[in-house]
């Protein structure tokens, strides 16, 4: 259940960031990248993708499914914390992070993380779902209980996070909020689009000052 849902937003997430950073040839990072739908999407576009994951066992499934499709992205089972500890000299143009921050202990260390592994300039992107009633209805009850989309338990109601916290973690890393975008969810026509609705899912395009290190 659970990856037909990121077989469908997986298009939506590849135009949105498509349309603001320019992938061909740029060193990019896909922060919990799970089984890997996004990175080798990236990595067809012309992108060099690193993609980790905390777990083995995603790794693993990622990994296999790479070698199947003959894909060029390097995966590894690390996290941001670990790659800036092993490597500190690494840096990306761009950072995905999707799907991540609400199943994280600590998504304002995690940003700070992806910021420290940025270039001045780079990009980094973000979605993650908001925290009001409407979220809880749709994300929980209606994902997770009533449509089956997802394993019941996937998500923790109050590990949702509202734009305005998010923004505020990535104002205090000197990074620059430059869009915020919904992602909407039709379960009558089972139609996803991205629009201005940023009640439930949603998506911040965010930019690295130049000077900042």
């Amino acid at each position: 259940g659970s990856f037909k849902s990121l077989h469908q937003i997986n298009p939506l997430r590849i135009s949105f960031i498509e349309k603001r950073v320019n992938l061909r040839g740029k060193k990019i990072l896909d922060v919990g990248c799970g089984g890997g739908i996004l990175s080798e999407a990236l990595s067809n576009l012309g992108a060099e993708v690193t993609a980790i994951d905390a777990s083995e066992e995603t790794i693993n499934i990622a990994k296999a499914h790479g070698k199947e499709v003959n894909s060029k992205v390097h995966y590894l089972r690390t996290s941001t914390e670990e790659l800036l500890n092993e490597r500190p000299a690494l840096k990306f143009d761009v950072i995905t992070c999707l799907e991540l921050l609400e199943h994280v202990p600590s998504p304002s260390q995690t940003i700070k993380e992806c910021a420290s592994l940025l270039v001045g300039n780079g990009d980094l992107i973000l979605s993650t779902i908001n925290r009001n009633p409407r979220s809880y209805l749709f994300a929980v009850l209606g994902a997770e209980y009533i449509l089956n989309l997802l394993p019941k338990g996937t998500h923790d109601y109050s590990k949702f996070i509202k734009p305005s916290e998010l923004s505020r973690w990535i104002r205090s890393e000197n990074l620059n909020l430059i869009e915020t975008i919904g992602l909407s969810y039709n379960p009558i026509t089972d139609n996803y689009w991205l629009g201005k609705d940023i009640g439930v899912n949603y998506f911040m395009h965010v930019k690295k000052e130049n000077g900042s290190n």
